[in-house]
């Protein structure tokens, strides 16, 4: 969804499928509560008992109207996006890691960024060496872990959509499977008398 979609009392689907109602609309920004209490007294206000939780633009463009939206979007993501995913001993690792050491900088491990050679960098968790504020990493394409300093990382650009797809389009291996065929084609064309 976009800012534009929202308005207040406006129920929605938000990231991890709950759901909720907006609340206020701001220039950039828009306000909502959680709706997962049976008692509608939770949502009388304002002001609410419930809390109100901030979504930003990169937030709201993970909310649907409803779930099958949800699903839709999810499908279409998958079959168009090329990301990897997360293999399931990656995920293990990264939940224990992030609750392993305080990190008070949890905004840096919002974005995923994109190493100057095309890499993509997905944050984790965060922890200080010898003074030094540095950032768990976890390269989904190559399945592999590295550490870099926070100061490092946060310079990185954000990735984008077309980062990830790039990304996905040069796999070494995707490329070696390409040049083997390719070979092949040469190979079984020069047998049947083609020639180049």
């Amino acid at each position: 969804m976009k800012h534009a979609d929202f308005n207040i009392g406006l129920e929605f689907v938000g990231d991890a499928g709950y759901r909720w109602r907006c609340t206020d609309v701001g220039k950039r920004a828009i306000l909502a509560i959680r709706l997962d209490h049976d008692d509608p007294n939770w949502y009388q206000g304002p002001p609410y008992i419930a809390d109100e939780v901030a979504f930003d633009e990169r937030e709201m463009e993970r909310c649907h109207l409803t779930n099958a939206d949800v699903l839709a979007a999810a499908i279409c993501e998958h079959e168009t996006m090329g990301h990897p995913g997360y293999p399931g001993d990656a995920v293990t690792r990264m939940v224990e890691a992030r609750y392993a050491h305080h990190y008070p900088h949890k905004g840096v491990l919002r974005f995923d960024r994109r190493r100057s050679d095309g890499e993509v960098l997905h944050p984790y968790a965060g922890r200080q060496d010898e003074g030094v504020w540095m950032v768990d990493l976890y390269l989904p394409f190559q399945n592999a872990y590295e550490v870099m300093a926070e100061r490092d990382f946060i310079a990185l650009p954000r990735v984008s959509v077309e980062d990830v797809r790039s990304r996905a389009d040069f796999q070494p291996a995707r490329f070696a499977e390409h040049l083997a065929s390719f070979r092949a084609t040469i190979t079984q064309g020069g047998k049947n008398g083609v020639s180049e």
